[in-house]
Order: C-alpha cells, then sequence, then structure tokens
C-alpha cells in the first residue's frame, strides 16, 4: 500500500493527491527517482517533487538570509540614529556656546554652523564631501564675523560688508584661530571616516543578502534534490533522513553559484568586525563631535587674545592688494 506516502504527500502539500496510486506500481518509467522494484511514484508526482523541493530549499534559504539581513538592517537603523543624536547634539551644544558667550557673532554664525553639520550628515551618509574642507569652509566663514564683531566691533556698515570676502579669503595666510581648526578638521576626519565606511560596509551587506535571496537552482541542483528528500518516499519510506555529508554535497551542488562569496564574506565580517571596534571602542567618533564645542570655542579666545597682531595681518593684506 502507498498510505503512508499519500500522506505524507498530503501533509507536506506537495501535489494534488490523486496522483499518488492506492498501491506500488511495477512497471513505472521514472526519470529521477530510479530503483528496483516497485514504486509509490509515478512521473507527475517527480514533477510535483522537484515544485516542493525547489519551494522549500528557497524558503529555508530565506529563513536564514532573512535572519542575518534583519540584524544587519538593525545594527545599520540603530547606527544612523545615533550618528544623526551625536550630530544634532553636538550642534545644539555649539549653537548654545555662540548665543550664551559669544552674542555678538551668534546670530551670523549659526547659518554657518547648519551647513558645517548638513555636511558632516551627508559625509556619514556616503556623501562625496570633504571633511577638512568642510571644516576650514566653517572657520572661513567665522572669520569676518570675528574679526568686525569681537576683536574689532568698532567697524559697521559698508566697510564691513566689504571686507567679508578679502577676509574669508586671506583667513589661512593670517591664521587667527591659530592650530584650532586644523585639529579638530584632523580629528573629525579620522574619526567621521571610520564611521562612514562603518555605515557603508553595513550597507553593502544588506546588498549582498539581497542578492542570495534570489539565487536560481539549476536542474540538476533540482533533481539532486528530489533524490535527497523525495526519492525515498517512492519506496514507501518516508521517515528516513538523508545524512549530514549527503545533504552538504547537495547543498553545495546547488549554491555553487554563489559559494565564491564564502570568503569574500569572511574577510567582509572581519573587516566588519574591526570597524566596530574602531567606532565604539574608544569612542572616538562621540568624542570628535563632541569636541567640536571645545575648539571652536578655543579658536574664538585665540583670535581675542591675539586682536591686534591679526588686525596688523590683516592691514598688511590689504595693502598688498
Amino acid at each position: 500500500s502507498c498510505h503512508e506516502v499519500k500522506t505524507a504527500f498530503q501533509l507536506r502539500q506537495v501535489g494534488p493527491l490523486s496522483r499518488v496510486p492506492e498501491t506500488p506500481g511495477t512497471d513505472v518509467d521514472l526519470l529521477v527517482c530510479k530503483h528496483q522494484g516497485p514504486s509509490c511514484c509515478t512521473r507527475k508526482m517527480e514533477e510535483s517533487y522537484q515544485f516542493a523541493v525547489k519551494r522549500e530549499t528557497i524558503h529555508n534559504i530565506h529563513s536564514y538570509s532573512y535572519e542575518l539581513e534583519h540584524l544587519l538592517s538593525r545594527h545599520l537603523d540603530a547606527f544612523q540614529d545615533m550618528f544623526q543624536y551625536l550630530l544634532s547634539f553636538s550642534q545644539g551644544h555649539l549653537s548654545s556656546l555662540l548665543e550664551g558667550t559669544y552674542t555678538p557673532v551668534s546670530r551670523h554664525a549659526l547659518p554657518h554652523v547648519n551647513q558645517l553639520f548638513s555636511l558632516l550628515s551627508l559625509y556619514l551618509r556616503g556623501a562625496n564631501v570633504s571633511v577638512e574642507a568642510s571644516v576650514h569652509q566653517f572657520f572661513d566663514n567665522l572669520f569676518p564675523l570675528t574679526y568686525t564683531r569681537l576683536i574689532n566691533p568698532g567697524i559697521q556698515g559698508s566697510t564691513m560688508n566689504d571686507m567679508g570676502d578679502c577676509l574669508r579669503m586671506i583667513r589661512q595666510d593670517v591664521n587667527p584661530f591659530g592650530p584650532h581648526p586644523a585639529v579638530m578638521a584632523q580629528e573629525l576626519s579620522g574619526a567621521l571616516g571610520v564611521g562612514q565606511q562603518l555605515g557603508l560596509a553595513l550597507e553593502e551587506g544588506l546588498e549582498v543578502m539581497n542578492a542570495t535571496e534570489h539565487v536560481s537552482l539549476s536542474k540538476e541542483c533540482m533533481r539532486g534534490l528530489v533524490k535527497m528528500v523525495y526519492c525515498s518516499h517512492c519506496r514507501g519510506l518516508t521517515l528516513i533522513k538523508p545524512c549530514v555529508g549527503y545533504c552538504l554535497n547537495v547543498m553545495r551542488g546547488c549554491l555553487a553559484s554563489v559559494s565564491e562569496l564564502d570568503q569574500p564574506w569572511r574577510r567582509y565580517t572581519s573587516l566588519l568586525e574591526q570597524l566596530t571596534h574602531a567606532t565604539a571602542g574608544h569612542h572616538s567618533l562621540e568624542l570628535a563631535l563632541l569636541g567640536v564645542r571645545g575648539h571652536v570655542n578655543e579658536a574664538l579666545l585665540y583670535a581675542q587674545l591675539h586682536g591686534p597682531l591679526i588686525t596688523a595681518t590683516v592691514s598688511e593684506h590689504e595693502n598688498s592688494f
């Protein structure tokens, strides 16, 4: 009797029950599940087995990949949320410094603060932005305000407006903020560079997982899977499971097209671990972003302390034009 075969056929939703014979046949021309003696299988059942095993295998692949994909996605979201929180906190920290301590420049400086942190945010999301250039651009824009409102607050009106472009151009030559812009640029470039790489690595991992979800199974693979999973049913052996070694060999053949990803994936996970430690281990990203306020404060104090020298240097540059 093929009763056990019919029961398994129904439980695993392989196909229409009408395809399963009541009793084993002796004159069955099978293509995949060939064996000597009576068989509970037919050609139609073999077709159903191929569809079923394809469905089951792809479902299993998706189940394993979904767990990893979800893990990468969750880490990427958490990482980006942390970035945005640190950027927002650091921006607010700097804005409060300017508003509370450097009131004469704060209103005109805040748009440049917003621009700086917008560029840093774009960089962390993978945009082609130079952190160093963004920092120096911020201090270029800050110099005219510092010069006309903190160092020489008596400069007013059209003279102040005319000087703006000139002061921006000569800022790095005059060096009114001492070493602080360069130190801030170096710290942010290093810390945010690692952060950007980690974010991009997580995104690339998700892309690889998406690619493996669309793996195609060859005809040879399908035949191997049917032999491994269902051919024993043809002899009424519905409870027998294939050994681990047999399963591994069949699946290696089925996944040969993506097996070349194994070594690159191992290197990728190792790199991901290194980047995570570099970003989180020493809190370099947090320290670099939270240190922006201190660097800007020190830069403005430096400019005020060296006001007469800066004024004289600016005058020399003006006379040389």
